[in-house]
């Protein structure tokens, strides 16, 4: 099996995950959800995978979650799956599959749980944020 990426290249979050994982040796498959979405059987496998619900996968922010209603408890998983199939941005991202298992990686640095190379030396995020320091000691 190898490490795929759900991607969007205009979030940190997502950037700052991918050069993790490339830091510890890997070179994923990269997957830009907003132009090749997943399949709703996709989705709810990695949801599954993650150890997550449907909605707690949902993005709700710069998105039309508010517009379309989707806070409301009573909408299906369907439901859910059809508003994210016509607006792929409310998946969050990234998720990230590995052989270990699979995140969804908010904050990034959870990608570090699931390489089977979590030792990448040190990695500071775009923002500054530190995540592991010069001696490898993991801050966050």
């Amino acid at each position: 099996m190898t490490v795929t990426i759900y991607h969007n290249p205009d979030c940190g979050t997502s950037r700052n995950t991918l050069a993790m994982i490339r830091q510890s040796g890997v070179e994923p498959q990269v997957v830009e959800y907003l132009k090749t979405p997943p399949s709703r059987q996709r989705i709810m496998e990695l949801v599954s995978a993650a150890g997550m619900c449907l909605r707690d996968a949902i993005r709700t922010k710069d998105t039309p979650f508010d517009v379309l209603g989707l806070a409301d408890p009573a909408k299906s998983d369907d439901e859910l799956l059809d508003a994210i199939e016509a607006h792929p941005i409310l998946l969050n991202r990234p998720f990230v599959e590995t052989p270990v298992g699979a995140r969804l990686c908010r904050p990034s640095e959870v990608v570090l749980d699931i390489l089977e190379n979590p030792n990448i030396g040190p990695f500071t995020k775009e923002d500054g944020e530190v995540i592991i320091d010069s001696e490898g000691k993991r801050l966050v």
